[in-house]
């Protein structure tokens, strides 16, 4: 769990808590070198925040000493990185061929019933939200939903209450 989840503040860029930004710091300026790490740094602000909100790539970029649109263009292009918040427990659905197939979408509106809450976006409470994969390489285990790290296979509509459930 990433510390801007256990601190309730992951809406808006201007909540950010500034001890977050400290430890970054610290991670930065831990760094062998800046050449050549920009990545690893996004990775440590992501960990952190939850996100890369236009602000953390700024301070990122600054802090690299490195333009703000290269930062923009390593975060938009790796789909590891998200702009958006997500929830405490990131529901990840695949929707590579096999699982589409086997009927992925209709575990996807399955969650997004349960939850009252559309692709990309986080439930009220904070708890969950909900994205799209390509592809998570189990073709033989679809459909497959990973909540956080935790893998589901096979998944059908029927058991999405029960897995939301555990996480509630």
């Amino acid at each position: 769990m990433s510390s801007c989840q256990e601190t309730q503040k992951c809406g808006s860029p201007q909540d950010l808590p500034e001890y977050l930004f400290r430890e970054l710091d610290d991670f930065i300026e831990a760094l062998p070198t800046k050449e050549g790490h920009l990545i690893t740094a996004l990775h440590k602000a992501q960990s952190l925040f939850g996100y890369l909100p236009e602000e953390i790539q700024e301070y990122v970029a600054n802090a690299m000493n490195v333009p703000v649109v290269q930062v923009f263009g390593v975060v938009s292009f790796y789909t590891f990185f998200t702009m958006i918040p997500k929830g405490k427990h990131p529901i990840s659905v695949c929707m590579g061929t096999a699982c589409f197939v086997k009927g992925a979408d209709k575990v996807v509106d399955a969650f997004k019933n349960q939850l009252n809450v559309a692709v990309s976006e986080v439930t009220e409470d904070g708890k969950f939200s909900i994205d799209c994969l390509r592809c998570v390489g189990a073709c033989a285990l679809a459909p497959v939903v990973l909540v956080g790290e935790k893998v589901y296979a096979n998944v059908t509509p029927d058991q999405v209450k029960d897995i939301i459930a555990e996480f509630a």
